[in-house]
């Protein structure tokens, strides 16, 4: 099992760390910050919450005027890239939100996140005062710095994981469309993907407004192409009809079905949790002309109060001449994650293409059972 990401944050760490800072501020004790870092309760402290306790940590062994730890921190930032840093604009979150320390709070963070990301941090200054920040990270997205152009895209996302969501945006992206399309066609493929992601995230509540810029902006040029059929994603996975017909998916009807024959089976009809089966399907596709498919199977996951949600598997995206048969098989494991728990009962299993269901089956998931043992 891989080792938690929140353990990158420890001793040696934070005294290398350390180690930077009392290099351009002589008075900073390694030792108090390592001691203020590593309390009692650090051990069960998630990632953000490990990031949130070393930056009040710089708080209290750095100088008690921001300005003046704000410089020392500028300096440290040039010797302090990755992943790890986001306790420098973590730092600017916790204690540079007063109004007369906004520019430099500004400044901060375009340096920081050059080094490392300050999405996170950038967005209780868009709370706080959406109009005066939006401004700035239109600006941002100018930049010659793909870095600070991708966090004026990044920073406004409306449903950022693992970020402070931003209720307005979810409620009115219209601000956060300026800045995307200044982006639209971005050379960083860095930038297009969080473009790709912001539309992606304004579709879960406007999904008619992002099919609208998705018909407007395909078909400009490669970059952009990519751009929308990746922001379409969720729109594709829930077969939007207007969608589908805009990337080339055969249309399916009564009278031309896309698929003439499906089958869809499994290994075996009962399963504990904590097992795997392996799927099979057979496909014919209709004779005629080339037609562009995608293929899922989707699985009505039986939860804790006896209803049931479903989730969808890809297994194939792309063009087949008309007449063509196909035939794959797909494992599938039933252990529980740390996003899905399983529970017992029968769970429907279907085979759907360009979103419509064209076989099931289903399988009767069991608690798994410890074998008795004899003395």
């Amino acid at each position: 099992m891989a080792e938690p990401l929140k353990n990158m944050y420890n001793e040696p760490f934070l005294r290398q760390f350390g180690g930077i800072i009392q290099a351009a501020y002589s008075r900073f004790s390694i030792d108090d910050f390592v001691e203020n870092v590593l309390v009692e309760e650090w051990e069960g402290l998630a990632l953000k919450q490990r990031i949130r306790k070393i930056s009040l940590s710089l708080g209290t062994c750095l100088p008690g005027k921001y300005a003046e730890a704000i410089n020392i921190l500028l300096v440290v930032n040039e010797s302090c890239s990755g992943f790890p840093y986001l306790i420098l604009p973590d730092f600017v979150e916790v204690y540079g939100q007063e109004v007369e320390d906004w520019e430099l709070s500004v400044l901060a963070l375009e340096k920081f996140t050059s080094h490392s990301s300050a999405e996170f941090a950038v967005r209780p200054f868009i709370i706080r005062d959406p109009e005066k920040m939006m401004k700035q990270m239109l600006q941002w997205s100018n930049s010659l710095d793909e870095h600070v152009r991708r966090l004026a895209s990044e920073g406004c996302r409306p449903r950022l994981p693992w970020g402070q969501a931003l209720v307005m945006f979810k409620k009115d992206p219209t601000p956060v469309l300026e800045i995307l399309e200044q982006l639209k066609s971005d050379p960083s493929l860095y930038v297009r993907k969080s473009v790709a992601n912001n539309l992606n995230d304004i579709a879960k509540d406007h999904p008619q407004l992002v099919i609208g810029i998705a018909r407007r902006w395909f078909g400009q040029n490669r970059d952009t192409d990519w751009i929308v059929r990746h922001a379409c994603r969720t729109l594709i996975r829930k077969a939007d009809p207007e969608v589908l017909a805009l990337f080339g998916y055969a249309e399916s009807s009564d009278d031309c079905a896309i698929i003439e024959n499906a089958e869809l089976a499994i290994d075996q009809a009962t399963l504990s949790i904590g097992g795997e089966c392996v799927l099979e399907y057979k496909l014919l596709v209709r004779e005629g002309d080339p037609v562009r498919i995608r293929i899922e199977y989707g699985i009505d996951f039986v939860k804790s109060s006896g209803k049931v949600s479903r989730k969808k598997f890809l297994l194939s995206d792309k063009t087949v001449v008309g007449g063509t048969q196909l035939q794959a098989n797909r494992t599938h494991r039933w252990s529980d994650l740390t996003t899905r728990r399983h529970y017992p009962g029968k769970h429907r299993i279907v085979l759907l293409v360009n979103g419509l269901e064209v076989a099931a089956t289903e399988i009767l998931l069991e608690m798994h059972t410890i074998p008795l043992t004899t003395a």
